[in-house]
This record gives structure tokens, C-alpha cells and sequence, in this order.
């Protein structure tokens, strides 16, 4: 079993985890050339450590008492036999896996095919042992490496190693590719063995569905409120220099007048317009076209900061009607949420753009009808 730091019970979870995923226990014979290159670095070794396949690995205890607090305490922990060979097992992981975790003590380095083959049980060996740069380096090497295959295995071993950055990034990669995991073996034994993470699963799932739902909404009225800003500056404009086919009263029609940066705004908003001016229904309210643009005046008005030089009809007829009378709350949000559109239109303009637009020629103060285009 692993040497106890903080939680024995969460130790022996880890390593219950690690065995019941069939690690493989390497022998001496085969354990490779790495380890002997690494017994060939390590010259007057005064602890050996040993492994689960009884392989004993060099090293120098004044370097693991400085990598890991834990391997310092077990370091100066009274042995039980009276010997001068100081040994520390660590159990339950394969031996080439040890022999890179002994290596990164030493070196503080670790190569990416080493993290390909024992990322997860050198997550678990610098959880156990307290190696939090190690631990760093595992989190971010298996975030990297997340497949439809291992998902699961590391998602529960980040939640036993106390990993939250890798625990999120496993657990939005699961519900990504939930219907491909869900077909794994290690989701199988997810739901045999640990039912309480794959609630915790589904719930994370239906929350995140909520999240997009929410957010989908959110851009959805987002829109509509630029909408309603882009509709302003339209009115603005048209009132104030007209457009193709409708202007402010006092001005000539031009024939040659092109087509605004937001035509196609404005040509709805002057089709609306010039259906308001003829419109027969108007005065008993019973035309929907015109109720629609009695609330644009309206909405003008309440957004408008100089009614005195607004070129804009009825503006100030509207402004002082509020001051009567005042504006019920589900309309006074609507116009702070225009006004934040607005607010956000105008920051993404280019700043030349921006210190162009409020130039309008306002002199004349009263204009209270349109002119409409032959």
C-alpha cells in the first residue's frame, strides 16, 4: 500500500483505484534500460526504495526530504529493525512508474512519453507524496491526453487526488462525448461500482444543458435590445438627415441620396413610417403597424438625453407625459437594457467612427413631421 499522508482512507482509495484498473508489476528483468541508466546516476545512495515486485531503487534521502514533506517525515520515522539500510516501499504501482517519480525528484523533469505511460499513477504518487510541482505537470499532461477510453479512469482519480482543474476539464470532455462514453468499459464500471459520481455526472450534465439554454436566451435578448438600439440611431438619423425615401419636413427631397450603413434598418423603420403618416386606423388604435411605432417614439424619448434639441416628433411630448405621470417597471427596464445596448454598440465602433457620429446637426429645435419622397 502507499506511505499515509493527510488521509489514510483517502490513500488506500487511490490505490484500490490503481489495482482494480489491472496496473501492470514490473520485474526486475523487465523493467527496462531507463532504471539502469538512473542506478548508474545515483553513486553513494544512503535509502533505497522499494517496490511491489521487491526491485530496490538508489537514491539520496537529503534530495526526497527536499522534493516531499511526506518522504521527510517517513525518512526521519524510527525504523523498526535496527539496520543502516534506510528503505521506503512504495506499493501498488508499477516499478517503471516509481522509477520515474524517484527520477523527477531528483531532476524535476519529467518527458512526455514518460507522462503518455504513467501520468496517471505519477498524478496519484504526487498526490500521496505531496509533490505539487509534479502534481502540476500530471494535470495538465492527462488534460492533454483525454480520450473516449480513459475519460472516466481520470475523471475519478482527479476527484481522489483532489485535482479540480483536471476534474472539470474530464468532466466537460464526459459530457461532450457522452454517448461514446457511455459505451466504454470504464463507464460500465462506473455505474457498478461508484453510482454516487455518476449522479454527480448527470447532474453536471443538466446543469450545463441549463447553462447553454440560459445563455442561448441571454444572446437571443441581447440581440433584440441591439436591435432596438440600431432602431434609434435609425430614427435619429432619419429625422435629423433622412434617408431615401422619408426626412425631416424642412429639408428637399434628394433623389440622389444613398443608402445609409444601416439600410436595411432604416428602410423597414421608413416603410414603417411612412405607413404611420397615412395610416387611417391610427387615431383608434387599431392598427398594430402603428402601435409598434408609437412605442419606437415612445421608447426615443426615454432614451433621449436633449429632448429641448431632439429632432426627433413628439419627443418632448413624451418626456414631460413621464414626468406626469411616470413609466411602470417592466418599461424602465427595457429602457436600461437599451441603453446598455447602446452603451456596447458604441464601444465596438472604431474610435474615429465614434467621434463622428455625435456631430449631428442639431440647431433646429422643433420638427414635429416627416417628409415623405415622391
Amino acid at each position: 500500500m502507499l506511505s499515509p499522508i493527510t488521509s489514510e482512507k483517502s490513500n488506500r482509495k487511490i490505490s484500490s483505484f490503481i489495482k482494480s484498473k489491472n496496473s501492470v508489476i514490473m520485474s526486475r528483468e523487465n523493467f527496462g534500460s531507463d532504471a539502469d541508466g538512473f542506478y548508474g546516476e545515483i553513486s553513494e545512495a544512503d535509502v533505497h526504495i522499494i517496490t511491489s515486485s521487491g526491485l530496490r531503487i538508489p537514491t539520496h534521502s537529503t534530495l526526497l526530504a527536499a522534493a516531499s514533506t511526506v518522504l521527510e517525515s517517513i525518512l526521519l520515522r524510527p525504523q523498526k529493525r535496527r539496520s543502516s539500510d534506510k528503505t521506503i516501499r512504495i506499493l501498488g504501482v508499477p516499478c517503471d512508474a516509481v522509477s520515474v517519480f524517484i527520477r523527477f525528484l531528483h531532476s524535476f523533469t519529467c518527458t512526455e512519453e514518460q507522462m503518455e505511460r504513467h501520468g496517471i499513477h505519477l498524478l496519484a504518487l504526487s498526490h500521496v507524496y505531496l509533490v505539487p510541482q509534479l502534481k502540476q505537470r500530471c494535470t495538465k499532461g492527462l488534460a492533454e491526453r483525454l480520450t473516449i477510453e480513459n475519460a472516466v479512469d481520470v475523471l475519478q482519480l482527479a476527484r481522489l487526488c483532489d485535482a479540480p482543474d483536471l476534474y472539470l476539464k474530464s468532466m466537460k470532455f464526459l459530457s461532450t462525448n457522452f454517448k461514446k462514453v457511455e459505451e466504454t468499459e470504464g463507464w460500465k464500471f462506473l455505474q457498478d461500482h461508484d453510482p454516487f459520481l455518476e449522479l454527480e455526472i448527470l447532474q453536471f450534465m443538466d446543469e450545463a444543458e441549463l447553462r447553454k439554454k440560459r445563455t442561448r436566451r441571454h444572446r437571443k435578448e441581447l440581440n433584440l435590445y441591439l436591435q432596438l438600439s440600431e432602431a434609434m440611431d435609425c430614427l435619429e438619423h432619419i429625422c435629423t438627415e433622412g434617408c431615401t425615401s422619408v426626412g425631416p419636413h424642412n429639408k428637399e427631397s434628394s433623389q440622389k441620396r444613398q443608402p445609409c450603413s444601416k439600410f436595411e434598418t432604416c428602410q423597414g423603420l421608413q416603410l414603417l413610417i411612412r405607413h404611420f403618416a397615412t395610416c387611417k386606423k391610427r387615431a383608434n388604435g387599431s392598427c398594430l403597424r402603428c402601435k409598434r411605432m408609437w412605442q419606437l417614439l415612445r421608447l426615443h424619448a426615454s432614451v433621449c438625453d436633449q429632448p429641448e434639441d431632439c429632432r426627433v416628433p413628439l419627443c418632448r411630448q413624451f418626456k414631460v407625459k413621464v414626468q406626469q405621470r411616470g413609466d411602470d417597471e417592466l418599461w424602465k427596464s427595457l429602457v436600461r437594457k437599451v441603453v446598455s445596448a447602446r452603451a456596447m454598440s458604441s464601444l465596438s465602433l472604431p474610435k474615429r467612427k465614434r467621434e463622428e457620429e455625435p456631430r449631428m446637426n442639431l440647431s433646429h429645435h422643433q420638427v414635429i413631421n416627416f417628409r415623405l419622397a415622391d
